[in-house]
């Protein structure tokens, strides 16, 4: 492992953030009712994934190309799942921003939005041979994916009950 800047991670990380920027203007209705309820090990594991993936991802320099090998392979995968993620978010900034809109699937992949992102980072992880940036990618995956899961879980639940849970159907 090797110390220095990355513009893999920078691209990678405005291809993260610039999406979610929009997001906060256009967050899904009743989309507040589910955050209130986030299981707090799951949140705190989120929160320290964020922090940690994003200050990795831009502190090591071997996840710049190194040249041309099959090796490639790893970072062209996760950009591939970063630009599926690009996909995701327009699709749902034209859908009608429910709450189902926003748990979907996308290209096969479930709560694409949470999971695309946590696989690019541990595909880039492996390129980069860099077990501490897999480690963050992990506690990531597990904090914001499994809060995902947990909302969508909710929603379709609370869609085959018919029970009144907060969501409006408009």
């Amino acid at each position: 492992m090797h110390f220095g800047f990355s513009y893999v991670g920078l691209i990678f990380l405005l291809m993260l953030f610039i999406p979610n920027l929009f997001w906060a203007k256009n967050k899904p209705k009743d989309y507040d009712r589910y955050a209130g309820k986030e299981n707090k090990v799951l949140l705190i594991l989120e929160r320290t994934g964020e922090v940690a993936v994003s200050c990795l991802v831009l502190i090591f320099s071997d996840f710049n190309p190194q040249g041309l090998s099959l090796w490639l392979v790893w970072p062209v995968a996760a950009l591939g799942c970063m630009i599926l993620y690009e996909l995701y978010w327009i699709r749902y900034f034209r859908s009608e921003k429910t709450m189902k809109d926003f748990y979907s699937s996308y290209a096969g992949v479930p709560v694409a939005g949470a999971t695309l992102p946590v696989i690019a980072v541990l595909l880039l992880a492996v390129y980069g041979k860099n077990p501490f940036l897999f480690a963050a990618g992990i506690v990531l995956g597990i904090g914001h994916v499994g809060i995902h899961f947990m909302h969508k879980k909710e929603l379709t639940g609370s869609e085959n009950d018919n029970t009144d849970s907060g969501i409006s159907e408009q």
